[in-house]
């Protein structure tokens, strides 16, 4: 039988509770997971550089089997080809969501001929609210947000916004 393959793309920065919480539901329904971190500097200045994203991303993993953490910049359906994968794995917090993403799974959709699925994975409710602007913001104004990511990001975290 042929290795169901999804890819949860995103910038990840930096990576949450909420992320991980849709990487181990979506192990429940794939053979793997790649967790792709965004290089798009264009499109989205980041806090923290790709390199420390994808080093949080994979601490923070790195005890999950079938989770693979990668990086990559240009169109997403070229990644999934180059990765075998036909699925892309989305979450959504809120109803907000989801015109947005819509539209990317539309367009992804075209893109790759209809070769591709974008399978939406509801966040639990504890991380509704969540986001990696809110857990950046709670750590420049110094306050608690180790509840919310995993251990290595609030680390991180405090590191930078000493220095």
């Amino acid at each position: 039988m042929k290795e169901r393959i999804a890819v949860y793309p995103g910038t990840f920065d930096p990576i949450t509770l909420g992320h991980m919480d849709v990487i181990k539901r979506s192990l429940a329904l794939f053979d793997k997971v790649i967790i792709a971190v965004v290089d798009n500097p264009q499109k989205k200045h980041c806090f923290f550089s790709k390199d420390e994203r994808l080093k949080m991303a994979k601490d923070a993993t790195g005890k999950i089997s079938n989770a693979e953490v990668d990086s990559f910049s240009g169109l997403l359906v070229d990644y999934l080809k180059r990765k075998n994968a036909k699925i892309i794995i989305r979450g959504l917090r809120a109803i907000s969501d989801f015109e947005y993403e819509f539209q990317q799974a539309i367009v992804n959709r075209k893109l790759a001929n209809n070769g591709i699925e974008t399978v939406f994975i509801m966040t639990s409710p504890e991380y509704f609210y969540l986001n990696s602007t809110l857990i950046k913001e709670l750590a420049h104004l110094r306050g608690k947000f180790g509840n919310l990511v995993p251990k290595n990001v609030a680390l991180a975290l405090k590191k930078k916004f000493r220095e």
